[in-house]
């Protein structure tokens, strides 16, 4: 895993999680659009920590603290936000003593491997090697009032190995201690007794204790392994993305009443509890992994973050207001041009048409259709050059090259055919099948085209920013696929009089690539346009890419005309 320091600074803000960071993309850009009920799980970091702390056995011999340490190292890994698992292993170390004096027949009793002729003072240290797996419950991250947490509380349980050697100083070189010196000095069992006691030990630890725990042998380990079981409560802080810290506390059980070298704390206390041991520790958690391509683990992350965001984001939604101030006929919501002037024509957008593109509208053009290639007066009207100020050879010859291209022009002018604008029709999320609210539009290209046999238009698909490009661009393609198909088969139009373009998102009508952005913006920008075909317009064919959108809607019975993302 490669572990990349940066992308630290959204510690606290809400996760930033794109489809490729998911299990399954699909499911989490059909939930991104609505069509899937539940988001996909994110792909998450794993943990690794170094385990430093204080080791303690609870048994017969007592112990003073400190008593031992512990170090190791673990790896975590979350199978839900709730839920984790944990691997681990740490190598321990402690010792303990006894200030009450013992009889050597009591101590020999106690543990088989001592031979002592003389009274003593019970101790022992012991080195182990624990290695374990848990189940991590996490309790801290499910939270309703802000989106991250900095403290996270935790439970676990689990099971383990453990590896022991125990000794005990019992011998002073090669013959037993003499605490006759101890004894004369204390009569009772003090801090400032057990701390002369070990003064005087040597600490060669050379007797290794009696381990037969008269059970079964566990991997042929003659008594020295024992199964474990491993209890855990800890709470954890997060220092920024990649580091947190955890204080635990372990408790570490099994069947093994030696863990101390000694089976009794006393001939009157013959106990025969196993020993249990205490491991308080600090870690020091690493998260592991690019924050490019996972996220933190989902212990760090808040379950109920993307649905309080998307409660948020449909509480800011604007209220539908269909005010036309300007009584253009199209609401102000949609309107492009909120000032139009009374009487004037629109189209879709709500922008006065400019049909001969002169500069003035068609509602103030004293010439709306002007000759193409002539400039215009401040009426509209086209100036064309007076004949008078040239030669009939010039005549001739001006004649001779323009009249071929202005001969279809000025016949459509004659005829009717230029007095028409080609409207623009619009699309439902995801789908091409063509609305019935746009029959009309289609039927006026369809009349405009059966009346001018020589008019050639080109189809353009468009959409809106979601989704990829290579799918938005399939996605055009179908759209303005439908409406050629709708136009050929209602109107007996010849295929090769329609040109079959496509833009995929890059031609917006409107800017909605912004986050937040309203669903009427996106709703204007899923259209297919219709216009004269231009010299640089070719027949496109299907680009390459997924299968894309929809061709009916998927419903039966009467059909819904709008758009209820956007409430209307």
């Amino acid at each position: 895993m490669i572990c990349k320091v940066g992308a630290q600074d959204d510690t606290w803000e809400t996760a930033k999680i794109t489809d490729e960071m998911t299990v399954d993309s699909d499911q989490n850009k059909k939930w991104r659009m609505g069509q899937s009920s539940f988001s996909a799980k994110p792909k998450n970091a794993w943990e690794a920590g170094i385990i430093l702390g204080h080791f303690q056995v609870n048994g017969d011999v007592p112990s003073d603290l400190p008593s031992g340490y512990g170090i190791g190292l673990h790896i975590r890994k979350a199978i839900n936000y709730v839920l984790s698992w944990r691997a681990e292993g740490f190598y321990t170390s402690t010792v303990g003593l006894d200030g009450r004096l013992s009889n050597p027949n009591v101590l020999n009793l106690d543990n088989k491997a001592t031979d002592l002729s003389s009274s003593t003072y019970r101790n022992f240290k012991s080195t182990s090697i624990t290695g374990g797996l848990s189940a991590i419950v996490n309790v801290g991250n499910l939270l309703f009032h802000s989106p991250r947490n900095k403290w996270n509380a935790y439970l676990g349980v689990g099971l383990g190995v453990t590896s022991t050697t125990v000794k005990m100083d019992y011998l002073n070189g090669t013959t037993p201690y003499d605490w006759s010196s101890i004894e004369s000095q204390h009569s009772e069992n003090t801090r400032q007794k057990r701390n002369d006691i070990r003064a005087m030990l040597d600490g060669d630890y050379e007797t290794v204790a009696d381990n037969d725990r008269n059970v079964a042998s566990f991997l042929n380990d003659n008594g020295q392994i024992f199964p474990s079981f491993i209890g855990t409560v800890g709470v954890s802080r997060k220092i920024n993305k990649r580091i947190n810290i955890s204080l635990e506390q372990q408790l570490i059980a099994q069947d093994y009443d030696k863990w101390d070298g000694h089976e009794y704390r006393s001939t009157f206390d013959q106990t025969n509890d196993s020993d249990i041991a205490a491991f308080t520790s600090l870690r020091l958690g690493i998260n592991l992994g690019n924050f490019d391509n996972v996220t933190e683990p989902l212990y760090w992350l808040n379950p109920l973050d993307a649905t309080y965001n998307d409660i948020a984001e449909l509480k800011q939604r604007p209220v539908l207001d269909l005010t036309d101030a300007d009584g253009d006929g199209i609401i102000d919501m949609l309107d492009q041009e909120l000032d139009t002037p009374a009487g004037c024509p629109v189209d879709t957008r709500g922008i006065v048409l400019d049909s001969d593109g002169d500069g003035l509208a068609d509602c103030k053009d004293k010439e709306p259709f002007s000759a193409p290639g002539y400039d215009t007066d401040e009426m509209g009207v086209a100036i064309i050059p007076d004949p008078g100020y040239m030669t009939e050879k010039d005549v001739t010859d001006v004649i001779n090259s323009k009249m071929g291209a202005m001969e279809t022009t000025l016949n459509e002018i004659k005829s009717g055919c230029g007095e028409w604008f080609l409207p623009m029709i619009h699309f439902d999320l995801d789908k091409y099948y063509i609305k019935p609210e746009f029959y009309g539009q289609l039927h006026h290209v369809g009349e405009i085209l059966q009346r001018c046999p020589n008019v050639c238009v080109s189809v353009v698909g468009h959409t809106d920013p979601r989704s990829g490009n290579d799918y938005n661009r399939v996605l055009s393609y179908n759209r303005a696929n439908a409406a050629i198909e709708y136009l050929t088969s209602k109107y007996g139009v010849s295929r090769d009089r329609l040109k079959l373009m496509y833009g995929g998102e890059e031609q917006p009508l409107v800017d909605s690539s912004a986050r937040g952005s309203s669903e009427s913006k996106n709703y204007m920008n899923r259209r297919v346009e219709f216009r004269v075909c231009q010299d640089s317009d070719t027949d496109m064919a299907r680009p390459e890419g997924p299968n894309a959108g929809k061709g009916e809607t998927g419903k039966t019975g009467s059909q819904y005309s709008g758009n209820k993302n956007s409430g209307y």
